[in-house]
């Protein structure tokens, strides 16, 4: 009878182990034939073996055959509820974890250190900083707040939460630290945008006699990463160096600084290490893409991407969301196009992050029907999608659509956040509709749940200063709850001097050069108002003092696509082959445009530290100009009913906007222009933005 007994335990156990390592190694195949072999020899029913199914479906991602074991078990202690918690936080449903804690609650099984453990760190991945605080008191109620697994993870939930303060608290009271504890909080730290406090933190821990492992090092880069601390990762990365550690091996390590060299600028030791890394991870490819693409460098950045694509890394909707920003912002649409064609055919394609990116990608390339196409075909969508449709609108002057969808994402109960009220007022506001941007705006002041932030100020202020209504926009800033900041007031200064009102444009730069005295536009901007109303007197004031303060302004940039090929150009660029070719085509048009238009350059628009003929002369080489004499040079003004699409990183000149005007009207074409704060259609003479911009 023994010996049958011994036998049937060892029989139990082997399979119980089988499973475990499965758990391990994260063997499903395996794992599902252990578990045939379990309902066979009779052991469905057995608590441990139960237990240990859940557990293994629960690693392997197969949390629905978790829940299948878990209904079936005629009882169920603490391990089996913690086990199933733990299979949903890590298929990331964090919530079914919470709910499965409020059923465990209402059972007859007490939760132990473990399953508080795992509900808090699923409160600090929801940022449900309430539910937290009602798991650390029962925590503590039950004697569990203690235990360094429980204590560990109450620190990092008020860090999720944004509540260092409390997880410091934690963090002192906490009897013993672990490694594990000084991590949490290093990572804390890190998250909460305390860099300085994470360093200190890693030099304390060492000088405790701890010694740092992986993941310490990888916070305290991120930390650095956080303040562009460069020279403090660097020797964290020699340190790394001398100790022998190979970093070749480490991803996360070599992830992270990575992220930090490109945060910092420094593109080739950012390459260099992501060279030595053996098995480089996703997001460590698009982090360096990224990086390229951002410093301009998208020769690099495209061919880093294609080497991606070549390789057996699946890309994921991180990937695609992040090489559809960056052909976003440099209107990529060939790129663009071919990168929804393979989205569509990979499951990550249907991330509602990359639908939204891809939209997204065709506003801001000028596309807005494919966009509009795209927003109607989503299977789903959130208050982002509505968002950036509504931006979209307004980005091209049609605040009309942008009112009605915005009315649409309501009826389809979806509430709209801060951003979405940005969005509709901003559209509001580049076409003109006062009497819907207050009614919108009193909505949002009278709400709940939202606030008005100086962001949605300065929209009322824009459209207030549009509708030359200056002294009352300026009474709104006086008076908003929020404190202004330099944007707002120059918002208002350009309404000042659209409205040629030398007045309030004198107070409102005053304020400005008191609040940003270093930033070269607003005394450009003051020096416009009174170059108009011919203050020379005060406008060579002002030019005076940029000079001394050896101001300078961010320089123009525009880039046109020409047969799948960017060309950028700046301000009296001479650097493109084709130059002499595109001055002399440009000259050729003006005097064209002044014989049938009567055109001549506003040199209001150009360089108040130059002479008139020069200053005259500088305007005929804007970067937005030629790059539109590159496109008509190339032939693209042959493309029947498809317009010419020039970008620029900043505000197009008025004169650039005259000249665009003229050349619609005598070529018959399109031109669509987007600048750093809309669309422009210019089409028979006329400009979309009616003027206003």
């Amino acid at each position: 009878m023994q010996q049958g007994t011994t036998f049937v335990m060892n029989e139990r156990q082997r399979l119980a182990e089988l499973l475990r390592n499965c758990s391990k190694v994260l063997s499903l195949d395996v794992g599902k034939q252990v578990h045939g072999a379990v309902l066979r020899m009779g052991y469905a029913f057995d608590l441990m073996i139960s237990n240990d199914l859940i557990d293994m479906y629960g690693k392997c991602s197969r949390v629905e055959l978790a829940r299948s074991v878990f209904h079936k078990m005629p009882e169920r202690n603490v391990v089996s509820w913690t086990a199933l918690m733990c299979g949903y936080l890590q298929h990331t449903n964090a919530q079914e974890s919470l709910l499965l804690l409020s059923r465990m609650l209402f059972s007859n099984v007490r939760p132990n250190e473990y399953t508080f453990s795992t509900n808090l760190k699923a409160c600090g991945i929801l940022g449900v900083l309430e539910n937290g605080q009602q798991i650390h008191g029962l925590c503590a109620k039950s004697g569990f707040e203690k235990y360094p697994v429980a204590g560990n993870s109450i620190i990092d939930m008020y860090s999720r939460c944004g509540k260092l303060d409390e997880a410091e608290n934690k963090f002192h009271e906490m009897p013993e630290k672990s490694l594990i504890t000084w991590n949490v909080m290093i990572a804390g730290y890190a998250m909460g945008g305390f860099g300085d406090k994470s360093l200190y933190l890693f030099k304390q821990m060492q000088q405790q006699g701890e010694m740092p492992d992986e993941f310490t090092f990888a916070s305290t880069l991120k930390a650095c990463s956080g303040f562009k601390a460069v020279r403090e990762g660097s020797q964290i990365h020699g340190f790394l160096i001398t100790r022998g550690f190979l970093i070749s091996s480490q991803k996360v390590i070599a992830g992270a600084l990575i992220d930090l060299y490109v945060k910092s600028g420094n593109l080739f030791e950012a390459h260099t290490v992501f060279s030595q890394v053996e098995q480089k991870s996703v997001i460590s490819w698009t982090t360096l893409t990224v990086g390229y693409a951002q410093e301009g460098k998208l020769t690099e950045a495209m061919y880093l991407f294609k080497q991606l694509r070549e390789s057996s890394i699946t890309l994921d909707g991180f990937v695609l969301s992040s090489m559809m920003g960056i052909f976003a912002d440099f209107a990529l649409i060939e790129l663009g196009k071919q990168l929804h064609c393979c989205a569509v055919k990979i499951p990550s394609g249907l991330d509602i992050s990359v639908l939204n990116s891809i939209m997204d990608m065709y506003l801001k390339c000028g596309l807005i029907e494919e966009a509009k196409t795209h927003f109607d075909v989503m299977p789903e969508k959130n208050v982002i999608s509505w968002t950036v449709m509504i931006t979209g609108y307004g980005k091209y002057g049609l605040g009309g659509e942008a009112v009605e969808l915005f009315k649409k994402m309501h009826m389809d109960r979806i509430e709209p956040d801060e951003v979405s009220y940005l969005a509709l007022l901003t559209a509001c506001s580049h076409s003109g509709l006062v009497q819907e941007s207050e009614e919108y705006f009193s909505k949002l002041c009278n709400s709940n749940c939202l606030k008005p932030s100086v962001e949605h100020y300065a929209c009322m202020v824009d459209i207030l200063g549009r509708a030359g209504r200056l002294r009352e926009a300026k009474v709104v800033i006086e008076n908003m709850p929020v404190k202004p900041n330099v944007g707002i007031w120059q918002t208002l200064l350009g309404a000042c001097r659209v409205h040629k009102n030398v007045e309030i444009g004198r107070e409102v730069g005053e304020i400005l050069l008191k609040l940003d005295g270093n930033n070269p536009v607003n005394y450009v901007m003051m020096s416009n108002i009174f170059a108009d109303a011919r203050l020379w007197e005060e406008c060579e004031g002002l030019r005076g003092l940029v000079k001394t303060k050896g101001l300078r302004k961010e320089a123009g940039q525009s880039w046109v696509e020409i047969d799948k090929k960017m060309h950028f150009f700046y301000n009296r660029d001479e650097t493109h082959p084709l130059t002499k070719a595109i001055h002399e085509y440009l000259y050729k048009m003006e005097k064209k445009m002044k014989y049938e238009l009567g055109y001549t350059r506003e040199v209001s628009f150009s360089l108040h530290d130059v002479e008139d003929e020069t200053r005259d002369e500088s305007l005929r080489f804007h970067s937005e100009k030629l790059a539109i004499g590159l496109a008509l040079l190339s032939g693209a003004d042959e493309i029947e009913g498809k317009p010419i699409r020039v970008f620029k990183n900043l505000r197009v000149c008025g004169d650039c906007h005259e000249y665009i005007k003229g050349l619609s009207k005598i070529l018959k074409n399109i031109f669509l222009v987007r600048d750093a704060n809309r669309f422009h259609k210019f089409e028979n003479g006329t400009c979309s933005c009616r003027d206003y911009w």
